[in-house]
């Protein structure tokens, strides 16, 4: 009877614990849309230069790719609560000091410095938080809790265009305060449920803090400015070489170091360089896809800014239901099958996908968008659980830190790649078609270029271009964009194929090891 009761009291505050870690991890994932959304008011109310608005997004992501390797193995050092709880207060601070951003000039500054300062709260406590999540359930039950996670906070991803376009009805201050009381509940959440916070003190390697740091800010801010630089301008290139020159350099270092950042000998394990590698290759697609979906929803389907979310949400729905099963199968036989499968499914789902996307229509499109959802669930929570409980239990952190690493940089390359694509694909059809209603080039590059502004938004906003065909242009530039977009698609497709060879060449069969099994590295 007390052997009973005690076992579910612990099941209870797993759960309680589970639930702690996804509204911390909550504020993230609907930061990385919501912002988007709700740019156009912000820049008109505080008068933020071009490439102020730009910073006021890219600053955050910025600084969140560049310091999660960092956040890890603090967490690991100082204890996973502790981090966690000092991501919340750095993370929802900012947010509300965002929120608080005086009009004049001291805006511009303001704004960008506290979303960069927001991203390095995201960074300290992301890690610890999934670490948390890992640590508290057994291997058998790891893959049922990171379905739920992931699952759960996936979805709000979405939640981020729909919230943004209500709150910013109000004010888009409000877009930044609705962190605080998720921040609160976060907080009395892990209070209450005490996830464990054991710590394992070690000298914190300052200068491969400073290699990982700069490599990671330099690659990422070249390949986030390509679109805005030009892949044939210097500054686009310089950033990325020293970068990776530097993330060279990094590694070289550790491998040397007494107590490294980051124990680079852990890729030496077959099972977690392959899991690294297929987060990498699916992360490409599975974050650029928020924004490419946002924007055909609204230009080629006409949708509003806050309707675009629940395109999103169609995605999800196949996401959220496969990510269960994925867990369970984790859990029974290990992530092989999972993200084998999940691979090849959202291959076929994407290719069929972007076959429609030229229907201008939901109702076509919908089956094969599901269909791509329930393969990237199957895939993204198994991949990255079986890669983190192939670390020594001490550095769960680091490896969390490491994975989320590895996904902002695949992240980053695909929004530039792919986003490069769109971009040259929309402006080439674009002055083909506009070219028949006798619209000059100027113009009809004019015209591509707002769509990626937020000035593109209907019909009417072509008139000083086209005219009486006001209409009927915008009718063809749906058309343009739906067609630039499934090129991008058949892209994507193309990737998760990748995914789907190095999974099945690399991935070991059999179920996660005990973490008693693990060898210690350090």
């Amino acid at each position: 009877m007390e052997s009973s009761a005690q076992e579910g009291g612990g099941e209870s505050r797993k759960n309680l614990v589970l639930a702690a870690m996804i509204f911390a991890v909550a504020m993230t994932f609907i930061d990385q849309t919501i912002v988007s959304i709700a740019i156009p008011q912000i820049q008109d109310n505080l008068h933020l230069s071009e490439t102020g608005v730009q910073w006021v997004i890219n600053g955050y992501l910025l600084s969140l790719a560049a310091l999660f390797a960092f956040g890890g193995r603090l967490a690991d050092i100082a204890g996973h609560r502790s981090m966690v709880l000092l991501g919340i207060f750095i993370f929802a601070t900012c947010s509300a000091l965002c929120g608080a951003t005086p009009t004049g000039d001291a805006a511009e500054t303001w704004i960008v410095v506290f979303r960069v300062l927001q991203g390095a709260g995201a960074a300290i406590m992301f890690p610890a938080a999934l670490a948390i999540v890992i640590d508290s359930f057994p291997v058998r039950e790891r893959g049922k809790a990171m379905a739920i996670f992931f699952g759960i906070a996936g979805g709000l991803t979405s939640v981020g265009p729909i919230a943004g376009g209500y709150l910013s009805e109000w004010t888009w201050r409000a877009i930044f305060w609705i962190n605080i009381p998720v921040a609160i509940i976060a907080v009395v959440l892990t209070l209450i449920s005490k996830p464990n916070n054991v710590k394992h003190p070690a000298p914190v390697d300052y200068r491969g803090l400073v290699l990982i740091t700069g490599g990671m800010g330099l690659a990422v801010l070249g390949l986030q400015e390509s679109a805005t630089w030009g892949w044939d301008d210097a500054a686009t290139w310089g950033s990325i070489v020293a970068g990776v020159a530097l993330l060279v350099a990094f590694v070289l270092y550790e491998l040397r170091a007494t107590n490294p950042l980051i124990e680079v000998r852990i890729f030496e394990n077959r099972a977690f360089a392959i899991d690294n590698a297929v987060l990498f290759i699916i992360s490409i697609v599975f974050v650029p896809l928020f924004f490419f979906s946002s924007v055909y929803s609204q230009v080629s389907l006409g949708y509003d800014a806050s309707n675009a979310g629940l395109y999103l949400l169609v995605f999800f729905a196949g996401f959220v239901t496969a990510a269960q099963f994925g867990g369970r199968m984790l859990d029974r036989a290990g992530a092989r099958f999972p993200v084998v499968a999940g691979c090849l499914i959202s291959s076929v789902g994407f290719a069929l996908w972007a076959r429609h996307l030229t229907d201008l229509e939901l109702d076509s499109q919908w089956p094969y968008i599901v269909l791509a959802g329930v393969g990237v669930g199957l895939v993204l929570g198994q991949a990255n659980t079986d890669a983190v409980s192939r670390a020594p239990r001490s550095s769960y952190g680091e490896a969390t830190g490491i994975t989320q690493t590895v996904r902002n940089l695949g992240a980053s390359v695909g929004l530039a790649v792919l986003g490069s694509i769109l971009i040259s694909q929309n402006r080439s059809h674009i002055e083909d078609s506009l070219g028949t209603f006798g619209i000059p080039k100027s113009d009809a590059d004019g015209i591509a270029n707002s769509l990626f502004s937020g000035s593109g938004g209907g019909s009417s906003e072509f008139g000083a271009h086209t005219g009486a065909k006001a209409k009927e242009v915008f009718e063809a530039v749906q058309l343009d964009f739906a067609q630039a977009n499934r090129v991008v698609f058949y892209c994507m497709a193309a990737v998760m194929a990748v995914a789907f060879v190095v999974a099945l060449l690399g991935m070991p069969s059999g179920r996660l090891p005990d973490p008693d099994e693990v060898e210690e590295t350090r």
